[in-house]
């Protein structure tokens, strides 16, 4: 399969008074497994509905290959949509669900010079792509969550569209099975080799899938990158808070010409990620898993004295919150293998901060979000 490479140009959605999609630019490779992240209301829902056609753009293009879309009705477009509802039709057989989208073409051109063995045929290989050979008698009500979100699946691919446009497909399964479907979806996508455009406000998901993946909030986009890209380099507070687990502190830049350091407290540090000409009061974040902790007094470059306030136990690794001596809050992710830490509240330790860990975040980068709960009602003014 060749093609889909979408481009979005200053794309702006708005209904009414509210800027849902405010002009947003995203390069999107053909064949690329690319994610749209953010919490609800921050615009990824809409931006696929405006892929899709399903809604028009006040402003801006979206281009597919080349081709603008804006006068191109949503059954013309060769792109296909799976929602986290499935939308199967209840009273038939998961063989006749998938071949149901065979009477139109992806770009909207019946099929009907096409064989009934040719038919049967891309039937045969869409449900072999989603391993339901043997449930092809089945009735939606007989199968599992994770079988019915096959069955979407295999209806839209059966088309052979471009672009696959995925709408939060593993929300409503449990974790354990949505674990298992992010492989399987991984892995169809390879085998297929078209363009997937994937919506989830799940940072796991998106971080575990994607080539390449977008960051949203308030319908503009605050970063764009691979996943160990924006997760190690982010850009502003929102994308380092919301893209795992982050400690975001409070410093002043002192660095001249790319020499300097930040102080943290009464404590100056080397950092060298992030923005290297700042000056005056910055945000720094490094991550859990780059702190490291030991007894005793500090020992060396970037460390500082701090107090273990609790300890969580959360599998192959601890979680130890510590305070330093400035009030700010730490926290370090240790891992299990030698044993689980058994430090003490009030025990004193030292946390080494890791130069290259420490990013230094532009003084206008942002303030880190103010995350509200997910809804799934389909109102464009929330996704």
């Amino acid at each position: 399969m060749h093609g889909g490479a979408i481009q979005l140009v200053k794309l702006v959605k708005r209904f009414g008074d509210f800027t849902a999609v405010d002009g947003i630019d995203i390069d999107i490779g053909s064949g690329e497994f690319f994610s749209v992240l953010g919490p609800s209301g921050c615009g990824k829902t809409t931006t696929l509905r405006l892929i899709a056609g399903f809604e028009a753009a006040t402003s801006g293009e979206i281009r597919l290959d080349g081709d603008d879309l804006a006068t191109t009705p949503p059954h013309r477009r060769p792109v296909n949509t799976v929602f986290q509802s499935y939308a199967l039709f209840p009273h038939l057989t998961v063989v006749r669900n998938v071949a149901y989208g065979l009477r139109w073409a992806g770009a909207g051109q019946r099929r009907n010079g096409e064989s009934k063995a040719a038919k049967e045929q891309r039937v045969t290989e869409a449900l072999r792509l989603v391993q339901l050979e043997d449930f092809a008698d089945r009735k939606p009500a007989q199968l599992s969550g994770g079988q019915q979100q096959r069955v979407a699946l295999a209806r839209a691919l059966i088309l052979q569209p471009k672009v696959l446009l995925l709408d939060e497909p593993l929300g409503a399964l449990d974790a354990k099975l949505r674990k298992a479907l992010q492989t399987e979806l991984t892995t169809l996508q390879h085998e297929v080799g078209i363009t997937f455009v994937y919506v989830t406000h799940d940072q796991e998901e998106a971080l575990t899938m994607s080539d390449r993946l977008a960051v949203m909030d308030n319908g503009r986009v605050e970063q764009v990158g691979t996943p160990d890209e924006v997760y190690e380099e982010p850009r502003t507070a929102y994308v380092a808070d919301f893209l795992g687990v982050a400690n975001l502190l409070e410093a002043d830049c002192t660095r001249a010409a790319g020499q300097g350091a930040i102080r943290l407290g009464a404590f100056s540090l080397a950092a060298t990620g992030g923005d290297q000409q700042c000056t005056g009061p910055v945000k720094v974040v490094i991550r859990p898993e780059r702190v490291r902790v030991a007894e005793g007094d500090p020992v060396g470059d970037n460390s500082v004295p701090a107090m273990v306030e609790r300890l969580v136990y959360v599998g192959p690794t601890t979680q130890v919150h510590l305070r330093l001596p400035h009030g700010a809050a730490l926290q370090a992710l240790v891992a299990n293998h030698d044993g689980r830490p058994e430090w003490a509240a009030g025990t004193p330790v030292s946390a080494t901060l890791p130069p290259d860990a420490l990013r230094v975040l532009a003084p206008d980068a942002g303030a880190a979000p103010t995350i509200e709960p997910e809804t799934t009602d389909g109102d464009p003014d929330h996704g």
